[in-house]
This record gives structure tokens, C-alpha cells and sequence, in this order.
């Protein structure tokens, strides 16, 4: 299976977070699944970092660092996801997570969440 994680999944991730959850580590560390992370999610941690968004637990060195120590490839946002981007009902207003929805179904990919608004869009998204 190929998966798209979701920022906060990536974090919780590199953090080792039991919010992760077994379901989650299962499906990330499975050598059977191909595991990628988006350009999209370095820009929503660059934002928010800028902002000074308490709680952030990282920076974009940090993640950078971890996804290439783990050898995890990552998906640029291209022109044919903002295509799909515009088709894409507004079940969820958050831009960053409609680009990974955007993504994932262009690919196609899996997006692995613990969004519940996030599902809405299809039934190929895997929530944790």
C-alpha cells in the first residue's frame, strides 16, 4: 500500500507519540507499504513554526533530518493535485490538509489521519 501521512502523523511519528497508536505504527513500519511524506507538510510546519504556534514540537531542519534518516521519500505538490484540489467538496476548511486529501487521491496514495473531518472525502483515507 502506498501512504501519505498527515502532518500530525508524521510528528507523532518522529516524536514516538503513543497518540501514534498501534494501528498507526503497524501501518508505518510495514516493509510491505511504501510510506511518503508531502512537500505540504514541510509548508504547514514552516507556517506555523513562523507564527509561534505553541505545542509545535519541531521545526522543518528537524523534519527534514528525520525523513531523510528514515529514508521516507517526499511527494511534491504538483499541478495535477491542485486539479483535483478544486473538485474537492469543503467537508474541511483547513488548506493543508485539503492539499494532502488533494494528493493522496491523485496519486493514488493512502492519507493516514486521525482527522475525523478529514474521512469525509473517501473511503480509500485510513484513520487512526
Amino acid at each position: 500500500m502506498r501512504l501519505l501521512l498527515d502532518t500530525h502523523v508524521l510528528l507523532w511519528a518522529m516524536l514516538d507519540d503513543p497518540q501514534l497508536g498501534a494501528h498507526g505504527r503497524t501501518l508505518i513500519k510495514d516493509p510491505h507499504n511504501e510510506v511518503w511524506v508531502s512537500a505540504v507538510s514541510y509548508c504547514e510546519i514552516a507556517i506555523k513554526s513562523s507564527l509561534g504556534k505553541s505545542g509545535l514540537s519541531c521545526s522543518t531542519k528537524t523534519m527534514s533530518q528525520y525523513v531523510s534518516d528514515c529514508g521516507i521519500p517526499v511527494l511534491d505538490l504538483r499541478a495535477h493535485h491542485a486539479e483535483t484540489l478544486e473538485t474537492l467538496p469543503w467537508h474541511h476548511r483547513d488548506p493543508f490538509d485539503r492539499m494532502l486529501v488533494a494528493q493522496a487521491l491523485s496519486e493514488p496514495m493512502r492519507l493516514v489521519t486521525h482527522d475525523h473531518q478529514v474521512i469525509q472525502y473517501s473511503d480509500t483515507i485510513i484513520e487512526i
